[in-house]
């Protein structure tokens, strides 16, 4: 019985263990990549860290025989590689001041550098004349602040409003009132570590974000016994708030010679680890390369990081946009056709649409109506029909909050909608248009964006229902490609991907007149679906991201009021329309995984689950006896959670004369735009071309005067 007893509960604590094991991703050094020897600089060294850019080190260390206390600054030829030509640029002596000197750090621009030490117990700090170049201090020029007794490890948060001290047995968290200076020191708060009986604490760092701190540990005697070289990693809830860490565990050297670990830093994109080895004359840099982003015993779960949540966010919220982004100037048209359905000014233009790919030719040949050719030419003649040409530009600026899970992120898109359509004998009107659509979104960290490049092609139709009733419908297919940066650290990664959806909106609407004004209660749903490529994050984060599928749900109700009033030279048209609609689309979600370890799987779920908005427009419609029809609108819509979304519309059209030709023509990624017109035998002809997706957008414009003889 007492067998089977023992046998039971260690059977649950190896369950436990295992539990605790495989509850996070685990990581640990995987390569040693390099080591870099400082003996000649200093003999004991203890701290290392470099410039943002890392192609500057700096060692310090204690005085030890010939070698002083000094700081030691060395270029990298290839930055943050200690195994590239690393050579010294200056060895600063400051053992007047610092004799047992334990860590170094800067400033945030790099014009003061602190320098922690256990002569005098404290920090000293020097300001620098030329930024990260540690020959411009005055050795003599210092501030020194005291702390603790025996401190061994230092750092600050970002912003340097708060300084973190590692003493024998605890962290201290101080407040700073003015950034980096430590004399400001104020509130003190601590957090006890484990004492480990003939290992001293030696070193002390945090990750970029704050989230994770770690303190390194080594054998207080030249023995030889590695399993007392650790790394210990702590989790934080709250970011440079000790008060909320927690233990992951800690990484044993695996060295398989004399060891003794100390002063610890990271990478800018936290993909390499550096400590120092000042075992007896080792003295020397020590570069280890990562499993994932500052994974030095567990992985960081992607979806607890804000930014990492409101990329996929965007993402997901940019794709349905670009669906109603793509519906809302084609329903806009349709409106506008329902309320000028009594004007014959719709223009007639030919607009004349090439595509150098064979099927998209092909396609074209099969949806555009005759009058809408793909002559070359700006010479063929308007042909016959009642087709009508049209445009419309779109610029949409929005904000969505951030929340406890995400940043904030800030939407600007710009498009342009070029569409035609006819009147059917029996009061349908059908149409085909075209979108060009550019979407830039900021999210936490500046560096952080999405570039979305779209276009989109819809078939719509409005069929008239009874007296003054409408049923508005329209289907269409897209396609999109996302540039994706995001910070990591002081550096940023980037991706591509690709997005194609398919969607469909039907509008009912019903006017009322009453007094020239005309009331028109309408109810609309949007339906959708678009899939997201997997992709992987080319840079040290190491993420890969799958497939993503989102479906579109979105009911709106709402209404029109508007009215006309005759004006000398046309017809001027106010409106204002409101609209209530909620997204009760499924919730999509996001598999996220690092590159190194795809075994372990992170879900973000959840993904801009139902919510509900207010949507308001003012706009109208000019209509003049010269040809001009002029369109444009304000519209603002509203999240219930504080998300908005400003858009401005503008449209323009003009019914051209016999003697008059206008042309557009699209093939592949430019644009151009001609108008011709024939004055006493002469065509003069006035273009100009764009192209539409190019990074570096080119402009051109020309003027050509002809005649045939």
């Amino acid at each position: 019985m007492f067998k089977l007893i023992k046998s039971i509960k260690y059977s649950f604590i190896f369950f436990i263990i295992i539990t605790l094991l495989l509850s996070k991703a685990s990581a640990e050094p995987t390569t040693n990549e390099a080591n870099f020897s400082v003996t000649d600089e200093n003999k004991t060294a203890t701290g290392v860290t470099f410039n943002p850019t890392g192609t500057k080190m700096y060692v310090v260390g204690i005085n030890a025989g010939s070698t002083p206390s000094s700081i030691a600054q060395y270029s990298l030829s290839e930055p943050f590689n200690v195994g590239s030509s690393v050579t010294l640029d200056h060895n600063i002596n400051i053992s007047s001041i610092e004799n047992r000197a334990q860590g170094i750090k800067f400033n945030t621009d790099g014009t003061k550098v602190l320098v922690l030490g256990t002569e005098g117990d404290g920090v000293d700090a020097w300001d620098l004349t030329t930024p990260y170049d540690v020959s411009t201090l005055t050795v003599a020029n210092t501030t020194h602040t005291p702390i603790g007794d025996n401190p061994r490890g230092f750092d600050f948060n970002n912003d340097g409003t708060k300084m973190f001290v590692l003493q024998l047995d605890e962290i201290q968290e101080y407040l700073l009132s003015t950034p980096f200076d430590p004399n400001t020191k104020g509130t003190e708060k601590t957090f006890s570590i484990p004492t480990i009986s003939n290992a001293t604490p030696q070193g002390f760092a945090f990750n970029n974000d704050g989230k994770k701190m770690y303190v390194t540990r080594s054998k207080n005697s030249n023995s030889y016994d590695n399993s007392l070289n650790t790394i210990t990693e702590y989790d934080l809830t709250n970011p440079f708030d000790i008060s909320s860490a927690s233990s992951n565990g800690a990484y044993i050297s695996s060295y398989t010679g004399h060891e003794q670990i100390s002063g610890v830093t990271f990478n800018n994109t936290g993909s390499k680890l550096y400590y120092i080895n000042f075992y007896l004359n080792a003295d020397e840099v020590r570069q280890f390369s990562l499993s994932c982003s500052y994974g030095v015993v567990t992985c960081t779960d992607p979806t607890s990081d804000k930014d990492d949540v409101a990329s996929v966010e965007a993402q997901t919220a940019a794709a349905k946009e670009i669906m109603q982004h793509t519906t809302y100037p084609v329903l806009n048209r349709m409106e506008w056709l329902r309320r000028n359905k009594d004007n014959s000014n719709l223009t007639n233009q030919n607009v004349k649409l090439q595509f150098s790919n064979e099927i998209l030719a092909s396609l074209s040949n099969l949806i555009m109506p005759t009058s809408l050719t793909s002559n070359d030419t700006l010479a063929a003649v308007l042909q016959s029909g009642n087709w009508s040409t049209w445009s419309e530009g779109t610029i949409s600026v929005g904000k969505v909050g951030d929340t406890l899970s995400s940043s904030t992120k800030n939407i600007n898109s710009s498009a342009i909608t070029i569409g035609a359509d006819r009147k059917d004998s029996d009061e349908r009107m059908y149409g085909v248009a075209l979108r060009f659509g550019d979407d830039d979104i900021d999210f936490g960290n500046v560096k952080d964006s999405l570039d979305m490049n779209a276009v989109s092609l819809t078939l719509y139709e409005s069929r008239l229902l009874g007296d003054d009733k409408f049923i508005d419908s329209l289907i269409g297919i897209g396609s999109f490609k996302t540039d994706i940066v995001n910070a990591v650290g002081f550096g940023s990664t980037n991706a591509k991907r690709d997005g194609k959806q398919i969607f469909t909106s039907f509008k009912i609407r019903q006017t009322y007149e009453k007094n020239s004004v005309n009331f028109t209660p309408n109810i609309k749903i949007d339906l959708g679906y678009t899939n997201l490529s997997g992709y992987e994050e080319n840079g040290s984060a190491n993420l890969k991201f799958d497939d993503q599928d989102i479906g579109t749900i979105i009911t709106s109700l709402g209404g029109v009021i508007d009215s006309t009033s005759n004006l000398k030279n046309g017809t001027f048209q106010p409106y204002f329309e409101y609209d209530y609609f909620a997204d009760i689309s499924p919730s999509s979600e996001q598999k996220i995984s690092y590159r190194s370890d795809t075994s372990s799987t992170y879900t973000l779920t959840r993904i801009n689950s139902s919510t509900h908005n207010f949507k308001g427009k003012i706009g109208f419609d000019y209509l003049t006896n010269e040809g001009w029809n002029i369109t444009s609108n304000y519209q603002r819509t509203q999240s219930k959670g504080g998300g908005y979304s400003d858009s401005l519309f503008f449209g323009a059209s003009y019914k051209s004369r016999r003697d008059s030709e206008y042309a557009m023509s699209l093939k592949e990624n430019n644009a151009s735009l001609n108008y011709k017109k024939n004055v006493n035998g002469f065509d003069i002809t006035v273009g100009s071309n764009y192209t539409l997706m190019s990074k570096i957008p080119d402009y051109g414009a020309k003027i050509e005067i002809s005649s045939s003889f």
